[in-house]
């Protein structure tokens, strides 16, 4: 296994924005694409590494970016300032969602026909609002994502196949909101599936959260099944 990663640049309008690719140059021939949307900090090293680790299971990772190059936010505030132009405008994540998918369907390792995107919070959002435009790829998968749904996709058939993996006690998605989305998702004709994770908040993957009066605290267990539930599901899509 020879794991090669390199950074692309690509412009949606004049945003510079910076992807990282990643994929194993010990394979021949197009392979399929996993896309993955950052949390609400910007591209870091938790994607970064993600990206590495699917050019490991055989994929072309692509660590794609919301924000712009170089863009990291270091505080809660900075976080919350960098997300808010997307949550108040979605047809701006959705546009930038969708730029970062035909970015990686261009790249020469990769099955154009065979894509799929993964999102950490903040990118969990993203990637159901893929899902939400109708976008033809295969699946998207939502790890302790956040579910508010937006205003201009209502009407719209989902294509992908959905995948949701969500801590119980996530004070940030309730259960509430969970039921809903599940209602939202076989409107739009979604083939969807949800796994929930007892005793487990938000960013459960995430090894450096540990701020339970903040809902946001690394679970083990549910980092490990998500993961798993994640490469089963990503080899249903691709075969299908």
């Amino acid at each position: 296994m020879s794991v090669q990663c390199r950074t692309i640049e690509y412009r949606d309008g004049d945003q510079l924005l910076e992807g990282l690719k990643c994929w194993d140059d010990d394979r021949e021939g197009p392979r399929p694409c996993v896309l993955i949307a950052h949390a609400w900090r910007g591209r870091s090293d938790i994607e970064n590494d993600k990206a590495r680790r699917l050019a490991e299971l055989g994929y072309v990772g692509f660590a794609l970016d919301l924000f712009g190059k170089g863009v990291l936010g270091n505080s809660i505030e900075e976080n919350r300032a960098l997300i808010k132009p997307f949550m108040n405008d979605r047809n701006l994540l959705q546009r930038r969602m969708l730029l970062a998918v035909e970015q990686a369907r261009n790249q020469e390792e990769t099955d154009r026909s065979r894509i799929a995107a993964i999102g950490f919070c903040f990118g969990g959002l993203c990637v159901l609002d893929l899902a939400r435009t109708g976008a033809e790829v295969n699946g998207v998968v939502s790890f302790h994502g956040l579910f508010t749904p937006p205003a201009n996709t209502k009407g719209n058939r989902i294509a992908a196949k959905v995948l949701v993996l969500h801590g119980w006690d996530d004070p940030m998605a309730t259960p509430q909101q969970l039921l809903a989305l599940g209602h939202e998702l076989t409107e739009m004709g979604a083939d969807w599936q949800i796994h929930a994770y007892g005793n487990a908040m938000h960013a459960f993957t995430n090894p450096g959260a540990n701020d339970p009066d903040f809902g946001t605290v690394y679970q083990p267990d549910a980092d490990r099944r998500s993961w798993l539930a994640m490469q089963t599901f990503l080899a249903e899509a691709f075969d299908s």
